[in-house]
């Protein structure tokens, strides 16, 4: 059975970092395309970025891009998300998932306790 794990997140200023990491076990990690998502308080769940097998192909939200990068290391069935430039809208909990498809991603299976990222001064 597929467990992700998600850290990194945290309370930061607007115009501040974070870098937030996933470890998926129990799957063939390298074999499938990974995605983030945040979900907002009172707010659905939005795809945040993608990032193919290979690593090569990534897509991003609107709202994100130019801000945010999507990476992942296969040797240590990781999924990264480096988030520069937060605004108080970035605020969130953080989830990844092993996903079919990176352009409209699908999730596979189930979520994760996720990351909560707050930006506020």
């Amino acid at each position: 059975q597929v467990q992700l794990v998600e850290s990194g997140g945290g309370l930061v200023q607007p115009g501040g970092s974070l870098r937030l990491s996933c470890v998926a076990s129990g799957s063939s990690f390298s074999l499938t395309a990974m995605a983030w998502y945040r979900q907002a308080l009172g707010k659905q769940r939005e795809l945040v970025a993608s990032i193919s097998t290979s690593g090569l192909n990534t897509n991003y939200a609107d709202s994100v891009k130019g801000r945010f990068t999507i990476s992942r290391d296969n040797t240590k069935n990781a999924v990264y998300l480096q988030m520069n430039m937060l605004k108080p809208e970035d605020t969130a909990g953080y989830y990844c998932n092993i996903v079919r498809g990176t352009m409209t991603p699908v999730p596979l299976v189930n979520w994760g306790q996720g990351t909560q990222v707050t930006v506020s001064s």
